[in-house]
């Protein structure tokens, strides 16, 4: 006994070493031989720890029954690591529900084949044949659900709209057709109406490469396209101290080990055809199958990613590096409580009980807590733009709209976006900030622009000017906003002289 778990712990997780532990895993085999029933395009650890953990959990019940073939956008990364573990990982699930301390492992074995994009076209079409296979879900970031001119003849093509028409299209063809070959698609991007979005571009995607009214027919009679919303904080790779913790636990090394937070919440809007596609809801009741998710998009965009977005660069300017850290430090804690609850809760974009709101932004907060969760911040900057526009404008308009008092929270992390994103260096196409000497990747798509406007921009008035009059980043123009410009000039230049971070 001690010889096989001496042998353990130096072993690599695989379907061999789990078999060495049939008291733990009597139904390994047969987990491992369900059919594929769902194609996932990404590989990132929000969608590991949210839908591959319900399919997970359901397979584990005998509900769904079925495994995910996961496509890689690239050939570079954690591919490799896939591969060596037969795609099976851990999952720490670690936190307080209820005020129970909960800390377990779950061994997920729902993921069957991880196929690069690039060097695995061929396959990927292939299971475009598949009956079974009747569900998309996908998360490539806020900014992957974009139409682009593309060629739906590449090997692949370049964006993930063009590579799910090519799939589709594919099907059509292989099922000529038929009704009971449609697919639900649920895409998890963090963007208002992700799946109708999505639909409109796949459509205009069909028209522009003249696929046929039949195929546009069958797309919009025999597919659904459900708008969704995931709730769930799984931070990047974990750190060296966590993932050393739960390899000793555990016995074994897991490259591709993931940690997550208790709380879940997949809110899917769809009817009973999509209930019964989507079987695996009823594993877990944090997965949610209602006609319309409105309100908890709203509640989860605008108060959590909302706070996370108006936050992160200032905490991160502070000094800290995890959510966590800007939670035990009194003077961000407040930051973070009073922008959530006294500015954003107020001013969201939708008719919400201002009680529930209240409650809910309580409960992120305690989340944000959580002693066992390293969120890093550098992290929550990834795509900032982007993520500023869609979870925080809106609600910054809708302020204006009942109040014409500056919002000077807001402004504060406004203008620690804008310090954020001011590049000192360019280095093989990725440009870097500065934090007390360090530099830092700033890992956005509009960091060129970024780097162009603090370039030409004399004073920081005239920095704030450019950037917050120009309506084809934001949508809108956002000197018009009584006093907002001046409140956001003033603390720029307060963080840039580096006089002071939140007081």
């Amino acid at each position: 006994m001690n010889k096989k778990f001496t042998k353990m712990t130096v072993s690599q997780l695989s379907p061999e070493l789990l078999k060495q532990r049939p008291e733990l895993y009597p139904d390994l085999d047969k987990l491992l031989a369900l059919p594929e029933k769902i194609i996932q395009f990404g590989t990132g650890v929000l969608l590991r720890g949210l839908p591959d953990y319900f399919v997970n959990k359901a397979n584990q019940q005998n509900i769904f029954n079925g495994r995910i073939v996961v496509v890689k956008s690239t050939s570079q990364g954690s591919a490799d690591a896939f591969e060596i573990q037969k795609n099976i990982f851990s999952h720490g699930i670690r936190g307080i529900q209820n005020g129970e301390h909960i800390d377990e492992t779950v061994i997920n074995t729902a993921i069957s084949r991880t196929l690069s994009a690039s060097n695995h076209w061929a396959e990927i079409l292939e299971c475009a044949h598949n009956p079974e296979m009747k569900i998309v879900i996908s998360n490539t970031t806020e900014v992957g659900i974009q139409f682009v001119e593309d060629n739906l003849q590449a090997s692949p093509p370049k964006s993930f709209p063009g590579k799910l028409t090519a799939f589709l299209y594919e099907r059509f063809k292989a099922f000529e057709g038929s009704a009971e070959s449609g697919m639900v698609i649920v895409p998890t991007e963090l963007i208002v109406g992700n799946g109708t979005k999505l639909h409109e571009i796949v459509l205009k995607q069909a028209n522009e490469h003249d696929l046929g009214k039949d195929f546009i027919n069958w797309l919009e009679q025999n597919n659904q396209f459900c708008n969704s919303l995931v709730d769930r904080i799984v931070p990047g790779k974990p750190d060296a101290e966590t993932v050393a913790e739960l390899s000793e636990k555990s016995g074994y090394k897991d490259d591709l080990l993931i940690v997550s937070e208790v709380y879940s919440l997949w809110a899917i809007e769809g009817d009973e055809h999509v209930k019964s596609v989507l079987s695996f809801a009823q594993a877990d009741k944090g997965v949610v199958i209602e006609p319309n998710i409105d309100l908890f998009r709203e509640l989860k965009l605008r108060l959590l990613n909302g706070t996370h977005t108006l936050a992160s660069g200032l905490c991160f300017l502070y000094g800290l590096n995890t959510v966590r850290e800007s939670m035990e430090n009194p003077e961000t804690s407040e930051f973070i409580a009073d922008v959530m609850l006294k500015e954003l809760a107020p001013a969201i974009p939708y008719e919400v009980d201002p009680a529930r709101a209240q409650e809910f932004g309580n409960q992120v907060l305690d989340r944000f807590r959580n002693p066992f969760i390293r969120h890093q911040l550098i992290d929550i900057t990834v795509q900032y733009t982007a993520k500023m526009k869609m979870r925080n404008i809106p609600t910054l308009l809708n302020h204006y709209q009942k109040s014409s008092e500056v919002p000077v929270l807001f402004a504060k992390g406004f203008a620690a976006f804008l310090l954020f994103m001011k590049p000192v260096q360019l280095l093989e196409g990725i440009y870097s900030g500065e934090r007390n000497g360090e530099l830092y990747p700033i890992r956005c798509d509009s960091a060129a622009y970024f780097a162009e406007k603090w370039e030409a921009a004399e004073t920081l008035p005239e920095l704030v000017q450019k950037v917050l009059s120009d309506d084809s980043l934001w949508g809108t123009n956002l000197t018009s906003l009584p006093g907002f410009s001046n409140a956001v000039t003033e603390n720029l230049e307060l963080l840039s002289k580096k006089e002071t971070i939140i007081n």
